[in-house]
């Protein structure tokens, strides 16, 4: 197993604007990273198989329902500290990062906003705990980028509804305990039912042959004639805006997460450019690799302020699903362009699992496109500086 070095980086003393208890918070987790993720995270993506070990301590670091209050088992804390652990587990790996977005975002998040009381409590402490497992089903096999299409549906059958239908592509469906699933009623509405493993007619397959996200555990959502009963209904928001919201908190953890994947890639390109020697001198002394690295620093502190300003902005009440879209589009795609060059900067070790720039670079070609692909990002931002609509 692997010693973790990382040292973050901090140009521009973004952690003077963070608060004792940011500060706490993020250490935290980025300790039980590098003792628990950073030592197993390479063999677990050759064997493209999710460490479930992590889960009890995912939960110990407050990363599953951070900002869920702790009458309902969550840490309490603001939207910064969610970033700030998200930043510290994508550090490690995507795939443990997307593990803990969904079972904070995209499973804890709607039962709080839009559930029962009665649903809160018999769900939330367990999500927070890790006890149960959720997943968020709104990705079909026809119906990606535009959910609106979404062809999963229930039938009210007077004492329960019926659901069929299918999704795809869903972080941790293979061990979920409870799914939310957005299905339309037979007016075409769109609603969010919890399903719960043990359901007559509901199934996870698990995906398999992927070259990305290979320590994360992806899988299928199947229904057929599932039924559900009626309190499982979320009852608080329907239509397409409630899983969209929900999609908003994933896209900002996503946001400070990519920041995690980028210093990682770039705290190892520049102690491997200090020690790799060629022609007499330090690599790191030629001209071409210092413009990777001047450049790799510059494009993280561009990121690191503008997703502390929207965390403010967030804390506040006040961020705007565009705003977000932003932060998640350069973000990741910075972070993604960084991977690409510090695997330059190591020459062909760049490629092997004795370093994490690869996996990273593997990982964050799924990141640019989940959550609202790279391409639906830049439109979201469109529409909101022009007004003109150009997804119709």
């Amino acid at each position: 197993m692997k010693s973790d070095l990382f040292q973050a980086p901090d140009y521009y003393q973004v952690d003077d604007l963070l608060t004792d208890e940011h500060k706490l918070v993020r250490n935290t987790a980025r300790e039980w990273v590098k003792k628990n993720v950073s030592p197993i995270i390479e063999e677990y993506a050759q064997r493209a198989e999710f460490p479930k070990e992590l889960i009890n301590g995912l939960a110990e670091v407050g990363a599953f329902g951070s900002y869920i209050p702790e009458k309902y088992g969550g840490a309490g804390l603001d939207q910064i500290s969610y970033g700030l652990i998200m930043q510290e587990l994508e550090r490690g790996d995507s795939g443990i990062r997307s593990t803990a977005s969904v079972q904070s975002s995209l499973v804890m998040g709607p039962i709080y906003n839009y559930g029962s009381e009665v649903q809160r409590q018999k769900y939330l402490p367990k999500l927070a705990s890790g006890e149960w497992m959720g997943s968020f089903g709104l990705t079909e096999p026809n119906h990606g980028s535009n959910p609106s299409g979404m062809e999963t549906k229930f039938k009210d059958m007077g004492n329960h509804y019926l659901l069929n239908g299918a999704k795809m592509w869903i972080s941790n469906a293979p061990i979920c305990d409870v799914a939310v699933v957005w299905a339309k009623n037979e007016e075409g509405r769109i609603h969010g039912l919890l399903v719960e493993r043990g359901m007559e007619g509901f199934s996870t397959p698990e995906t398999h042959n992927k070259w990305s996200l290979r320590a994360s555990i992806t899988g299928e959502l199947i229904f057929d004639n599932v039924k559900v009963p009626k309190e499982n209904l979320l009852p608080n928001k329907s239509g397409l805006g409630a899983p969209l919201l929900c999609l908003d908190s994933a896209r900002y953890g996503i946001a400070w997460g990519a920041i995690g994947a980028a210093m990682d890639c770039y705290d190892t390109a520049l102690r491997y450019a200090k020690e790799r020697t060629q022609f007499g001198k330090p690599i790191g002394q030629f001209q071409l690799q210092q413009k990777k690295l001047a450049e790799m620093i510059t494009e993280i502190t561009k990121a690191q302020l503008l997703t502390w300003r929207l965390g403010v902005l967030k804390n506040e009440g006040r961020a705007t699903s565009a705003q977000i879209s932003m932060a998640k589009r350069n973000n990741v795609d910075m972070a993604l362009k960084i991977a690409r060059e510090a695997r330059q900067v190591l020459g062909a070790m760049g490629i092997s699992g004795e370093y994490s720039i690869m996996r990273h670079a593997m990982n964050l070609e799924s990141v640019i496109t989940y959550e609202g692909t790279h391409d639906v990002h830049l439109l979201i931002t469109g529409l909101d500086i022009t007004g003109l609509n150009a997804f119709k």
